[in-house]
């Protein structure tokens, strides 16, 4: 019988997008925080959340100190959201 024939390109693993969950009051207000400047990487317990979600990503300043600063996507959600 005609079988489809399999797929030989591996798939590039796709990053999850936002709209396969909520974000919590604490991830907004995380965002809100990095709209304005980058933050330290430890101030927030949300960030690896946010950063899992494409939301957020990893700078390093002048002295080597990692910082947080939003992405292309976590730009967008403000955007939705009206606020930016």
């Amino acid at each position: 019988m005609n079988q489809p024939e399999p797929n030989t390109n591996p798939t590039p693993a796709k990053r999850p997008t936002m709209l396969r969950r909520l974000l919590s009051h604490h991830e907004l207000a995380t965002l809100l925080l990095l709209l304005h400047a980058p933050i330290d990487a430890s101030a927030k317990p949300e960030i690896p959340q946010l950063y899992e979600a494409g939301l957020v990503e990893t700078i390093s300043n002048d002295a080597g100190t990692p910082h947080i600063r939003l992405t292309k996507e976590g730009n967008a959600v403000l955007r939705g959201l009206g606020i930016k």
